[in-house]
C-alpha cells in the first residue's frame, strides 16, 4: 500500500481538500469497515453522518458539502474518485521484468522495454508483445498473436494465433481469446461438416476481460470487441460479432454468431442473444433476457422474447393474476353450463 497525503490524494483527484493538508492516508475502505488511516467516500449528504461514524481518516464527498466534522475531500463524482483513490492508495504490484527461464518462446517473437514473461508461458512465432505487458504463468500465446503496450494478462490465458489485442488491456484467468467459431453445415448424409474459421480477433485498447471468457474467431474478417468495453466473467462472444465501445457485459451473457452491438450498451447477466441481431447505441437489456430481435438505440428490454421494459413488467404483473383468474373463469364456465342447463329444462 502507498502513503499519500490528504492534499496529495485530492490534487490527483481533482478535488478540494478540507482539514490538515499532510493527514496521511494509508489504504481506502467502505465507512463499515474503514480503519484509522483509511479514505472512505460518501455520495450523497444522506449518507454523510454514517460516513462521520465510522473509524475513518477523511471522507470524500460532492462537491456542494462544504465542511464535516472529519477531513472531506470535495469533489463532483465521488464515487469515480473513490475508484481512483483504491488504485493510488493499492498499487497493483509488478513483477521484474524479464523472461521466465522456464517460458518458451518462438522464433522471431519482439518483446518490448519492460515486459514480463512469466513461469511456463509458450510464446509462438512471430509474436509482439509491446512495452510493459504482463503475460503471467501458463498462458500460451499463439503465432503472430500480438498483445499491445502495458497490458495484462492473468494465469493460464489463451491467446490463439493472429489474434490483436489493445493497449492496456486485461485479460484475467481461463479465457480463451480466438477459439474456432461455432460454424458446421450439414452434408448430404446428415452429418455435421466444420466451417473453416479463418478470420481473427481485434480487441481494441482499454478492454477488460473477465476469468473463463470464451471470444470466438471470425469465420472471415474479425471479431471485434470495442475500446473500454468491460466483460464480467464467464461471457461467450460467437464468431464476427461486433460489440462497440464502452459496453458493459455482465456474467453468463451469451452472444450468437454476427450480432452487431452499438456503444455504451449494457446486457446484464445471463442474457442470450440470438445470431444476426442488432442493438443499438446506449441499450440496456435486463437479466435474463433472450433477444430474438432487433432492439432501438437507446432504450430498455427485459423478458423472454425480449421486449420493452415498461410492457414486459406488465406482462409480469398480469402473470401475478394468472391463478386467480383462472378461478374466475372455471367458476363462469359452471354457471354458463348451469344456465344452459336449465335452458335446456324449461
Amino acid at each position: 500500500m502507498a502513503v499519500l497525503t490528504l492534499k496529495q490524494i485530492a490534487d490527483q483527484l481533482g478535488g478540494e481538500a478540507v482539514g490538515p493538508a499532510e493527514l496521511p492516508i494509508a489504504g481506502a475502505s467502505s465507512y463499515e469497515s474503514a480503519g484509522e488511516s483509511d479514505l472512505t467516500f460518501a455520495d450523497s449528504p444522506r449518507l454523510l453522518p454514517a460516513a462521520e461514524q465510522s473509524r475513518a481518516a477523511a471522507v470524500i464527498v460532492p462537491r456542494e458539502i462544504e465542511s464535516s466534522r472529519k477531513p472531506i475531500i470535495r469533489i463532483d463524482n465521488p464515487r469515480l474518485a473513490f475508484a481512483r483513490a483504491l488504485e493510488l492508495l493499492h498499487p497493483r504490484p509488478r513483477p521484474q521484468p524479464g523472461i521466465h527461464p522456464t517460458a518458451v518462446v518462438g522464433a522471431g517473437v519482439e518483446i518490448g522495454p519492460g515486459a514480463y514473461v512469466g513461469p511456463y508461458v509458450v510464446i509462438g512465432d512471430g509474436v509482439k508483445l509491446g512495452s510493459g505487458v504482463e503475460v503471467h504463468a501458463l498462458t500460451y500465446v499463439g503465432d503472430a498473436a500480438e498483445v499491445g503496450d502495458d497490458t495484462l494478462v492473468h494465469p493460464r490465458v489463451c491467446i490463439c494465433h493472429h489474434v490483436t489485442i489493445g493497449k492496456r488491456c486485461v485479460i484475467h484467468s481461463g479465457s480463451v481469446i480466438g477459439a474456432d467459431g461455432f460454424g458446421f453445415v450439414r452434408g448430404g448424409d446428415g452429418t455435421c461438416v466444420k466451417v473453416p474459421q479463418v478470420g481473427t480477433i481485434i480487441i481494441e485498447d482499454d478492454v477488460e476481460i473477465g476469468a473463463n471468457c470464451a471470444i470466438d474467431r471470425a469465420t472471415t474478417d474479425a471479431t471485434i470487441i470495442g475500446r473500454g468495453t468491460k466483460f464480467d466473467n464467464l461471457v461467450q462472444v460467437g464468431h464476427n460479432v461486433r460489440i462497440g465501445r464502452n459496453c458493459m457485459i455482465v456474467a453468463q451473457v451469451g452472444i450468437s454468431g454476427s450480432v452487431d452491438i452499438g456503444d455504451a450498451v449494457v446486457l446484464a447477466g445471463q442474457v442470450g442473444v440470438a445470431d444476426h441481431v442488432t442493438i443499438g447505441d446506449g441499450a440496456m437489456v435486463g437479466a435474463q433476457a433472450g433477444v430474438t430481435k432487433d432492439v432501438p438505440a437507446r432504450t430498455a428490454v427485459s423478458g423472454f422474447p425480449a421486449r420493452p421494459h415498461r410492457q414486459q413488467l406488465r406482462v409480469e404483473a398480469s402473470l401475478q393474476k394468472l391463478p386467480e383468474a383462472v378461478t374466475e373463469l372455471r367458476a363462469l364456465r359452471r354457471r354458463v353450463e348451469e344456465l344452459e342447463q336449465r335452458l335446456k329444462q324449461g
